[in-house]
């Protein structure tokens, strides 16, 4: 079932397929996601716009990191497709930057903050070429940009959360993709660190670049994003964030959690006192 799309369908052995742009940076047909035949994602469909900041919201188990693994053929899928400018992700890898979950990443691994960075580059480099000196100054141009420049040949396992994050994001930039994918970029991060991938988004929608974003911070989804995925399992619905992110569809979303709507509905009051003012 699609979510607020309204476009046309083909009917193909009963079943109606919706069409998709070819221009919308990402494309999900009918994804279902299952571990060990319990379903984590269920007939997700959706078109995400080009040049938004996209929030993934939801509540803890909805399958939101889930859904950018299944995106970047991480995770199997069970089901559906993942169309990327029209095209499979594995023809479009060069189009995509990815800033992974920091516990998810193995900070011991003997590396430097610059040598991370400059995995970013692989894609133009090629796995059994050389990394030369250009790309290194590519990679370091990029730690420049996210503020750690003067830890560039630190071991990532040195480094605090909030640098070992900008590191990554360093990586996201040097790969100069038109489609990012961030899994919980905001975890456990210092204030600096915070405003610093603020101001980062801001620059990559300012060049037109579209970035996907789980976010578990309810207070700031109006803030930060202009679109909001609303997912629990399947797409609850989504759109523009003044549109999609109220309390009623928070409340669809979560279930009832009342200490999250709770916050939701501060914030959306918040909000509304400021634009009133």
């Amino acid at each position: 079932m699609r979510i607020e799309s309204g476009r046309p369908a083909t009917v193909s052995s009963g079943r109606k397929i919706p069409t998709h742009p070819p221009t919308v940076p990402l494309a999900i047909d009918d994804l279902t996601v299952a571990y060990h035949s319990k379903p984590v994602l269920w007939d997700v469909d959706l078109d995400i716009p080009e040049g938004k900041l996209v929030a993934i919201v939801g509540p803890n188990g909805a399958g939101k990191s889930t859904l950018i693994k299944a995106c970047l053929d991480l995770v199997p899928k069970a089901s559906g497709r993942v169309m990327v400018y029209g095209k499979p992700y594995a023809r479009q890898r060069s189009l995509v930057g990815y800033v992974p979950q920091r516990e998810s990443v193995d900070w011991d691994y003997p590396i430097s903050a610059l040598d991370v960075v400059a995995m970013g580059l692989y894609g133009r480099i090629g796995l059994f070429h050389p990394v030369r000196r250009s790309h290194k100054d590519a990679a370091m141009q990029a730690l420049e940009h996210v503020g750690i420049a003067h830890l560039a040949k630190r071991q990532i396992s040195q480094l605090s959360g909030g640098q070992q994050q900008r590191v990554f994001l360093a990586r996201a930039l040097a790969q100069d993709a038109q489609l990012y994918f961030m899994d919980e970029p905001f975890a456990a991060v210092d204030a600096a660190t915070e405003a610093a991938i603020v101001s980062l988004l801001h620059e990559l929608k300012e060049q037109g670049k579209t970035c996907l974003v789980v976010h578990h911070d309810l207070a700031t989804v109006s803030q930060y994003f202009d679109w909001v995925v609303l997912l629990n399992m399947r797409v609850v619905a989504a759109g523009p964030t003044e549109e999609v992110f109220t309390r009623e569809r928070l409340k669809e979303t979560y279930g009832g959690r009342l200490a999250l709507l709770d916050e939701a509905g501060n914030a959306l009051h918040g909000i509304s006192a400021i634009k009133q003012s």
